[in-house]
């Protein structure tokens, strides 16, 4: 059994999504999106009642790049007929219930998905340019020719080697509502790590403390519990403009810039800040309560076990002081690794990597390879090396889909955005004068080959507006001067 498509999506998450609900209104490309779940589910063991979105609703899978297509958000708020009570809420900000709800919503309104496939091998045929791709299928294995694909199988939970025991009951953050219950019941509960999931699980745990729940411990390596940088200036990093000046920059000064952008992914809202503060204040007025620990800077160092119980031990960074305390069930917010893409095995060779062994990324998602296999297979969200912050951030999805289809096409079937952001982040091309800003050598002239005149635009007369009228020669002199 075969078939053959334009693209096939590997995993459907968001993104992949959609990329899939862009390309539905593309009369020329056909695009098949496949995943091994049975069933669409968008992070189902962190959907708190009252947990929001850290983006817009405008960030949804379609608006930024076509306001006017028939999966935004907004179509799903007239669809239900919630349009106007979501007006009336005056709130930028759904809740991920409402987002899932979203997604599945427009899971439904499309054909271009396959759930319960697993891709088991991607492979390239020189003869007939195309990938083949094997696939299962409840049981039953086909092949799928496709002339791109594009890798989107997401992350999957990461436990630090301190954590990770056989004999320890250990849960991960992403699954921590199925376990709700028995966090609950216990007499104590400690969280590893912080960022907004660890937030949020502290937050249900005090307010279960309150009511007579367990013991909560909180400890995190971060040296305080840092505020998500959402200020309007630093929200311009996640912007297209942003992500391509990211891109332009060398691989080494890409990974020094990067570690500088922990704020973005290890932070805690404000709103999930201040609700943690308000109910430390209000533990003071009960007398009853179980104790409450919040320690930073500290690195676990191991989990024993005795008699039932666990000792979580570790060490207080600023001092190098041993610290240890006794709990039942242990929280790992931990955060969140690459999934492995074995299926690649037979194309590997082919990829090109950088220093650090990574995967080269060109501006248009595409993996950077030889021969005919370049433009022909992207990934998304994972190429934050690349990228930078912007890459798994729902912001930028619509944007990447859309060069990714571009690049498909071979045309622009979707307009890209001209001006993204107010910042200039790179050197900027003219001076204040209207000259070209150019660095000097170490003579204090510029190079020989940018001693140019200003190409200027010219007013209805044919001339150059007066304060740009310049000659070749008053241009070099300048430069000389400078």
């Amino acid at each position: 059994m075969s078939e053959t498509v334009d693209v096939l999506a590997v995993g459907c998450g968001p993104f992949n999504l959609g990329l899939a609900a862009l390309a539905s209104t593309v009369d020329d490309v056909d695009v098949l999106v496949v995943d091994s779940v049975d069933e669409f589910r968008w992070h189902p063991g962190l959907l708190f009642e009252e947990a929001t979105l850290q983006v817009s609703f405008l960030s949804d899978l379609v608006t930024l790049i076509d306001p006017t297509h028939p999966t935004s958000f907004l179509a799903y708020l007239a669809d239900v007929d919630r349009l106007y009570p979501f007006l009336v809420r005056e709130q930028f900000f759904p809740t991920r219930r409402e987002y899932e709800a979203y997604l599945l919503w427009v899971v439904g309104k499309l054909d271009s998905l396959r759930f319960g496939t697993t891709v088991d091998e991607i492979a390239w045929d020189d003869d007939a340019q195309r990938f083949d791709v094997l696939v299962t299928t409840c049981g039953t294995q086909s092949v799928i020719h496709a002339a791109h694909v594009v890798v989107g199988v997401g992350t999957e939970p990461a436990v630090p080697d301190a954590l990770a025991s056989e004999s320890v009951d250990v849960v991960h953050s992403s699954d921590y509502l199925f376990r709700r219950d028995d966090a609950h019941a216990a007499d104590a509960v400690t969280v590893i790590g912080s960022g907004q999931s660890g937030a949020e699980i502290v937050v249900d745990l005090l307010e279960a403390n309150l009511e007579g729940g367990p013991a909560v411990t909180w400890w995190t390596r971060t040296p305080w519990f840092a505020p998500l940088d959402f200020t309007k200036l630093s929200l311009e990093m996640t912007t297209p403009a942003y992500m391509d000046y990211f891109h332009s920059l060398p691989e080494q000064t890409r990974d020094r810039v990067r570690d500088g952008h922990w704020q973005f992914h290890k932070g805690i809202s404000t709103d999930t800040l201040e609700r943690i503060h308000d109910l430390l204040y209000r533990r003071q007025l009960h007398d009853d309560v179980a104790p409450v620990e919040l320690r930073n800077g500290v690195r676990v160092d191991g989990l024993d076990v005795d008699s039932g119980r666990i000792t979580v031990r570790g060490r207080h960074l600023d001092t190098d002081s041993g610290l240890h305390h006794v709990t039942d069930l242990v929280v790992a917010a931990t955060g969140y690794r690459e999934r492995a893409q074995p299926f690649l095995a037979p194309i590997e060779s082919r990829l090109r990597r950088d220093s650090q062994g990574r995967r080269l990324i060109a501006a248009n998602h595409s993996v950077v390879a030889d021969g005919p296999l370049a433009d022909r297979l992207f990934v998304v969200n994972a190429e934050i090396h690349a990228h930078g912050v912007s890459a798994p951030n729902l912001d930028i999805g619509a944007v990447r889909n859309a060069r990714i289809l571009n690049t498909v096409a071979g045309c622009e079937v979707y307009r890209l955005p001209r001006t993204t952001a107010f910042t200039s982040f790179g050197p900027a091309p003219l001076d204040r004068r209207g000259e070209v800003s150019t660095p000097l050598d170490q003579r204090g002239k510029a190079p020989l080959d940018q001693r140019e005149e200003v190409s200027t635009p010219l007013d209805q007369r044919g001339k150059a507006p007066l304060d740009q009228h310049r000659t070749q020669q008053t241009t070099q002199a300048h430069f000389t001067r400078s």
